[in-house]
């Protein structure tokens, strides 16, 4: 078994073999290549500030402020976590923060917008139920695809190989 398959816990085992065979043969740089050409352009906690604020103002507007966004380096994106979401009080205002893994400066847009929407999904749903997934797909209808694909992203950069850099 691959020492990646760690990342794809809870997946069918039939995606976890496809995905596993695309590490083995090399072929996950190219998987993800052929389906997100790009990398996104957000490349400051400004923007980041502004993507997840405009996200926040489509989608949640009847949850406390928003507070900061920054991207910061967590370690192991599996291990450790590709985002956080904490809240603070501001005095007797609750202030949500956002967190994002700074592997995630050189990735396409669509993964980022599932790991944004996912945190930000967190200022209605503290757990992951089937509420907190509703809401995600309500924010972004392929969240459970983005989401496998933001994991095989995950293999790519733990194996040193960014194809976005």
């Amino acid at each position: 078994m691959s020492k990646y398959a760690r990342y794809f816990t809870g997946y069918p085992a039939n995606i976890v073999e496809q995905v596993l065979s695309l590490i083995s043969n090399n072929k996950v740089c190219d998987y993800l290549l052929k389906k997100y050409p790009d990398a996104h352009a957000i490349t400051s906690d400004k923007l980041l500030y502004s993507y997840a604020t405009e996200l926040k103002k489509q989608y949640l507007k009847n949850t406390p402020p928003f507070g900061r966004a920054a991207f910061k380096k967590q370690g192991d994106m599996v291990t450790n976590a590709l985002g956080t979401h904490t809240y603070r009080m501001q005095g007797k205002t609750r202030k949500h923060d956002l967190a994002i893994n700074s592997d995630l400066l050189r990735a396409p847009e669509p993964l980022l917008k599932a790991l944004v929407v996912h945190e930000l999904a967190h200022f209605k749903e503290k757990d992951h139920n089937k509420s907190f997934y509703k809401l995600c797909c309500h924010m972004e209808p392929q969240y459970h695809q983005l989401e496998l694909d933001l994991r095989i992203f995950c293999v790519v950069v733990a194996m040193g190989e960014n194809p976005y850099k």
